[in-house]
Protein backbone atom coordinates (compact mmCIF):
# COMPACT_ATOMS: atom_id res chain seq x y z
CA UNK A 1 0.00 0.00 0.00
CA UNK A 2 1.69 3.21 -0.92
CA UNK A 3 0.80 6.08 1.31
CA UNK A 4 1.09 9.45 -0.14
CA UNK A 5 2.13 12.54 1.18
CA UNK A 6 -0.55 15.96 1.43
CA UNK A 7 1.66 17.09 -1.62
CA UNK A 8 1.63 14.38 -4.04
CA UNK A 9 -2.17 14.16 -2.70
CA UNK A 10 -2.76 17.74 -3.66
CA UNK A 11 -0.34 17.37 -6.51
CA UNK A 12 -2.54 14.16 -8.00
CA UNK A 13 -6.01 16.57 -7.58
CA UNK A 14 -4.60 19.19 -9.53
CA UNK A 15 -3.68 16.82 -12.26
CA UNK A 16 -7.01 15.47 -12.14
CA UNK A 17 -8.80 18.60 -12.24
CA UNK A 18 -6.44 20.20 -14.78
CA UNK A 19 -7.06 16.74 -16.77
CA UNK A 20 -11.26 17.17 -15.96
CA UNK A 21 -10.94 20.53 -17.31
CA UNK A 22 -9.47 20.08 -20.66
CA UNK A 23 -11.94 17.35 -21.21
CA UNK A 24 -15.00 19.53 -20.62
CA UNK A 25 -13.35 22.18 -22.71
CA UNK A 26 -12.69 20.17 -25.55
CA UNK A 27 -16.27 18.63 -25.27
CA UNK A 28 -17.39 22.31 -25.04
CA UNK A 29 -15.70 23.01 -27.74
CA UNK A 30 -16.60 20.47 -30.16
CA UNK A 31 -19.95 21.33 -29.37
CA UNK A 32 -19.63 25.06 -30.41
CA UNK A 33 -17.98 24.06 -33.35
CA UNK A 34 -20.48 21.68 -34.35
CA UNK A 35 -23.46 24.76 -33.08
CA UNK A 36 -21.49 27.23 -35.67
CA UNK A 37 -21.00 24.62 -38.02
CA UNK A 38 -24.90 24.20 -38.08
CA UNK A 39 -25.54 27.82 -37.86
CA UNK A 40 -23.28 28.51 -40.56
CA UNK A 41 -25.00 25.64 -42.37
CA UNK A 42 -28.77 27.03 -42.00
CA UNK A 43 -27.36 30.40 -43.06
CA UNK A 44 -25.69 29.28 -46.30
CA UNK A 45 -29.01 27.39 -47.28
CA UNK A 46 -30.72 30.93 -45.87
CA UNK A 47 -28.83 32.83 -47.99
CA UNK A 48 -29.15 30.13 -51.34
CA UNK A 49 -32.54 30.35 -51.01
CA UNK A 50 -32.56 34.31 -50.78
CA UNK A 51 -31.12 33.98 -54.00
CA UNK A 52 -32.69 31.86 -55.72
CA UNK A 53 -35.88 33.71 -55.16
CA UNK A 54 -34.19 37.07 -56.15
CA UNK A 55 -33.10 35.25 -59.01
CA UNK A 56 -36.39 34.06 -59.95
CA UNK A 57 -38.68 37.03 -58.88
CA UNK A 58 -36.09 39.01 -60.98
CA UNK A 59 -36.00 36.68 -63.89
CA UNK A 60 -40.07 36.87 -63.84
CA UNK A 61 -39.43 41.23 -63.75
CA UNK A 62 -37.28 40.82 -66.94
CA UNK A 63 -39.35 38.16 -68.71
CA UNK A 64 -42.38 40.98 -67.98
CA UNK A 65 -40.13 43.93 -69.00
CA UNK A 66 -39.11 41.85 -72.18
CA UNK A 67 -42.82 40.85 -73.28
CA UNK A 68 -43.96 44.33 -72.76
CA UNK A 69 -41.40 45.55 -74.59
CA UNK A 70 -42.10 42.89 -77.38
CA UNK A 71 -45.60 44.04 -77.34
CA UNK A 72 -45.21 47.48 -77.81
CA UNK A 73 -42.70 46.43 -80.42
CA UNK A 74 -45.78 44.00 -82.06
CA UNK A 75 -48.03 46.84 -81.46
CA UNK A 76 -45.75 49.14 -83.89
CA UNK A 77 -44.83 46.72 -86.14
CA UNK A 78 -48.84 46.14 -86.67
CA UNK A 79 -49.45 50.28 -86.78
CA UNK A 80 -46.73 50.70 -89.50
CA UNK A 81 -47.56 47.81 -91.77
CA UNK A 82 -51.69 48.95 -91.69
CA UNK A 83 -50.06 52.75 -92.74
CA UNK A 84 -48.38 50.93 -95.51
CA UNK A 85 -50.95 49.15 -96.53
CA UNK A 86 -53.01 52.45 -96.59
CA UNK A 87 -50.75 54.20 -98.85
CA UNK A 88 -50.32 51.24 -101.06
CA UNK A 89 -54.07 50.85 -101.78
CA UNK A 90 -54.55 54.74 -102.13
CA UNK A 91 -51.54 54.60 -104.41
CA UNK A 92 -53.03 51.59 -106.56
CA UNK A 93 -56.46 53.40 -106.63
CA UNK A 94 -55.21 56.35 -107.80
CA UNK A 95 -53.62 53.93 -110.84
CA UNK A 96 -56.96 52.48 -111.54
CA UNK A 97 -58.83 55.95 -110.96
CA UNK A 98 -56.29 56.88 -114.14
CA UNK A 99 -56.88 53.74 -116.11
CA UNK A 100 -60.34 54.18 -115.51
CA UNK A 101 -60.20 57.93 -116.75
CA UNK A 102 -58.39 56.21 -119.92
CA UNK A 103 -61.11 53.83 -120.72
CA UNK A 104 -64.28 57.01 -121.02
CA UNK A 105 -62.06 57.71 -123.51
CA UNK A 106 -62.35 54.71 -125.88
CA UNK A 107 -65.53 53.39 -127.73
CA UNK A 108 -65.60 50.45 -125.44
CA UNK A 109 -66.65 52.76 -122.97
CA UNK A 110 -69.40 54.19 -125.12
CA UNK A 111 -70.58 50.59 -126.13
CA UNK A 112 -70.68 50.32 -121.72
CA UNK A 113 -73.14 52.81 -121.84
CA UNK A 114 -75.84 51.76 -124.05
CA UNK A 115 -75.26 48.15 -122.72
CA UNK A 116 -76.28 49.68 -119.27
CA UNK A 117 -79.19 51.65 -120.47
CA UNK A 118 -80.62 48.90 -122.19
CA UNK A 119 -79.96 46.87 -119.34
CA UNK A 120 -81.86 49.31 -116.86
CA UNK A 121 -84.64 49.68 -119.46
CA UNK A 122 -85.30 45.70 -119.44
CA UNK A 123 -85.50 45.98 -116.01
CA UNK A 124 -87.82 48.88 -115.59
CA UNK A 125 -90.14 46.92 -118.41
CA UNK A 126 -93.00 49.23 -118.85
CA UNK A 127 -92.11 51.38 -115.65
CA UNK A 128 -91.16 54.94 -115.89
CA UNK A 129 -87.44 55.36 -115.46
CA UNK A 130 -84.98 57.93 -115.71
CA UNK A 131 -81.63 57.26 -116.78
CA UNK A 132 -78.39 59.43 -115.68
CA UNK A 133 -75.07 59.97 -117.25
CA UNK A 134 -72.11 61.71 -116.24
CA UNK A 135 -71.90 65.73 -117.09
CA UNK A 136 -68.57 64.69 -118.86
CA UNK A 137 -70.30 62.29 -120.88
CA UNK A 138 -72.74 64.62 -122.34
CA UNK A 139 -71.26 64.97 -125.37
CA UNK A 140 -71.37 61.58 -126.47
CA UNK A 141 -75.45 61.19 -125.93
CA UNK A 142 -75.40 61.94 -129.50
CA UNK A 143 -73.14 58.70 -130.53
CA UNK A 144 -75.25 56.19 -128.41
CA UNK A 145 -77.64 53.73 -129.90
CA UNK A 146 -80.31 54.55 -127.61
CA UNK A 147 -83.67 52.64 -127.03
CA UNK A 148 -87.08 53.98 -127.88
CA UNK A 149 -88.44 56.57 -125.36
CA UNK A 150 -85.77 56.32 -122.83
CA UNK A 151 -85.34 59.34 -120.59
CA UNK A 152 -81.71 60.43 -120.50
CA UNK A 153 -80.53 63.12 -118.68
CA UNK A 154 -77.11 64.78 -117.62
CA UNK A 155 -76.52 64.23 -114.44
CA UNK A 156 -76.14 67.29 -112.07
CA UNK A 157 -73.35 66.08 -110.08
CA UNK A 158 -70.20 64.12 -111.24
CA UNK A 159 -70.00 60.44 -110.41
CA UNK A 160 -66.74 59.26 -112.65
CA UNK A 161 -68.69 57.93 -115.43
CA UNK A 162 -70.65 54.73 -116.08
CA UNK A 163 -74.60 55.20 -115.08
CA UNK A 164 -77.68 55.87 -113.11
CA UNK A 165 -81.40 54.93 -113.00
CA UNK A 166 -84.38 55.59 -111.17
CA UNK A 167 -87.32 53.32 -111.34
CA UNK A 168 -89.85 55.66 -109.04
CA UNK A 169 -93.03 53.24 -108.98
CA UNK A 170 -90.93 50.25 -107.43
CA UNK A 171 -88.37 52.29 -105.43
CA UNK A 172 -85.21 50.90 -107.37
CA UNK A 173 -82.07 52.72 -108.06
CA UNK A 174 -79.77 51.05 -110.45
CA UNK A 175 -76.15 52.31 -109.70
CA UNK A 176 -73.60 51.50 -112.40
CA UNK A 177 -71.63 54.47 -111.73
CA UNK A 178 -67.85 54.47 -111.96
CA UNK A 179 -67.78 56.04 -108.52
CA UNK A 180 -69.89 53.85 -106.20
CA UNK A 181 -67.89 50.71 -107.78
CA UNK A 182 -64.49 52.29 -107.30
CA UNK A 183 -65.70 52.91 -103.70
CA UNK A 184 -66.63 49.56 -103.25
CA UNK A 185 -63.77 48.04 -104.24
CA UNK A 186 -61.35 50.25 -102.20
CA UNK A 187 -63.53 49.44 -99.14
CA UNK A 188 -63.58 45.40 -99.58
CA UNK A 189 -59.68 45.46 -100.95
CA UNK A 190 -57.62 43.63 -98.55
CA UNK A 191 -54.31 42.90 -99.33
CA UNK A 192 -52.68 39.78 -99.55
CA UNK A 193 -49.51 39.24 -97.15
CA UNK A 194 -47.96 37.20 -99.46
CA UNK A 195 -48.13 39.95 -102.32
CA UNK A 196 -46.52 42.19 -99.53
CA UNK A 197 -43.66 39.84 -98.75
CA UNK A 198 -43.09 38.94 -102.53
CA UNK A 199 -43.71 35.35 -101.76
CA UNK A 200 -46.25 32.92 -103.49
CA UNK A 201 -49.47 31.08 -101.99
CA UNK A 202 -47.58 28.29 -101.88
CA UNK A 203 -44.39 29.27 -100.03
Amino acid sequence: MVILTTEEKLQHFLEFCMEDARSRSAKMLDEYTTALEQTFSEHQEDAKRRARQQVASESEQIEREINKQLSLEQIGTKREFGKKQDELKEKLFQELQEMVNQFRNTPQYTELIEKEIREAKELAGKEFITIYIDPADEEKIRNLSLPESADIRVSEYSFMGGTRAVIPNRHILIDNSFQTKLAEAKRDYRFNIKDLMGGTEND
